[in-house]
């Protein structure tokens, strides 16, 4: 790896950020489709390819069920203009609850999932999911969403964190963009969740800009660049990489918080992707880990990194 504890800086193309908008709404249509083909063009050759294939297949169930799910209940107007007035995620996590939106897509990945290859290991974990009672499901909801997973229940919340996103996301992309207020640093401003990476996007009107990206529900939220977003701090920020990777994923790291977060530059290869790129770039996890560095992102399909 290059750069460990260097206070070096990726360079800002002068005059190629535009004024970026604040909020860019997940659209779930595409979503999970475009992930499984990133996920797909990742696996062959990879150290991690089978499960990058399973995770290719996972996205295509999450992309393939939304056709004819019910209409997600949205927050109502009353708490969005509180959430707007308070700076608050007019999303909440910390108080979700199952309704039929939710029911139904639950249902349906599960059913969908049966026809995916996978280990056999996994395939007992799926079992499980759907054997599980009402409280039990109810329990591993609340876990994903507080991204507190025990590590030997990883598997069965795999599942779950897959039809969470899928909820999320649609109800995300209902929200009014123009509405959102920064709630935090290194916070979604729709739910609440935390970062799995950031992306250097090459969008016209905001080539060079930084955005978040959003573990649970797939909201981009523009971000300063050369700042940590886990604490905020812009002071001592490095950029860490393996050597010879070419600079398209990066771990910026913070000697203010010891953190540190996934840069990923769309600008160099746009089919990056927030979600499959950082789990095919576990090798840079280990490696800034080993320097001392703690993972300051949230990814439901690497917990226990």
């Amino acid at each position: 790896m290059s750069q460990i504890g260097a206070p070096t800086h990726d360079p800002i193309p002068i005059g190629s950020i535009s004024q970026a908008p604040f909020v860019r709404l997940p659209d779930p249509g595409t979503l999970f489709a475009s992930r499984a083909k990133r996920l797909r063009a990742l696996a062959p050759g990879h150290g991690l390819g089978a499960y990058l294939s399973f995770l290719a297949d996972l996205s295509e169930v999450q992309h393939a069920i939304q056709d004819g799910l019910p209409a997600v209940e949205l927050p109502t107007p009353d708490a969005l203009v509180r959430a707007h007035e308070h700076a608050m995620p007019p999303i909440d996590r910390g108080r979700f609850t199952g309704d039929a939106a939710y029911d139904a897509t639950w249902t349906r990945l599960l059913a969908a999932a049966e026809d995916i290859a996978m280990p056999e290991a996994a395939r007992a974990a799926l079992t499980r999911v759907r054997e599980a009672d009402a409280a039990r499901q109810a329990g591993m909801v609340a876990d994903v969403l507080a991204d507190a997973v025990a590590v030997e229940a990883m598997a069965e919340h795999v599942f779950t964190a897959a039809a969470l996103q899928v909820h999320f996301a649609r109800l995300a992309a209902g929200l009014d963009a123009a509405r959102l207020v920064a709630v935090g640093d290194g916070v979604c401003p729709c739910c609440g969740g935390p970062p799995v990476s950031s992306v250097v996007v090459g969008w016209i009107g905001a080539h060079g800009a930084r955005f978040c990206a959003c573990s649970l529900c797939g909201t981009l939220w523009n971000m300063v660049r050369i700042t940590c977003t886990v604490c905020g701090s812009n002071k001592s920020i490095a950029y860490q990489e393996v050597e010879g990777s070419g600079g398209t994923v990066k771990a910026e790291t913070c000697d203010a918080c010891h953190a540190y977060v996934k840069v990923m530059h769309q600008t160099k290869d746009p089919s990056l992707d927030p979600v499959a790129d950082d789990i095919a770039s576990l090798a840079l996890d280990l490696l800034v880990r080993e320097a001392g560095y703690r993972r300051g992102a949230v990814n439901p399909f690497l917990l226990g990194y």
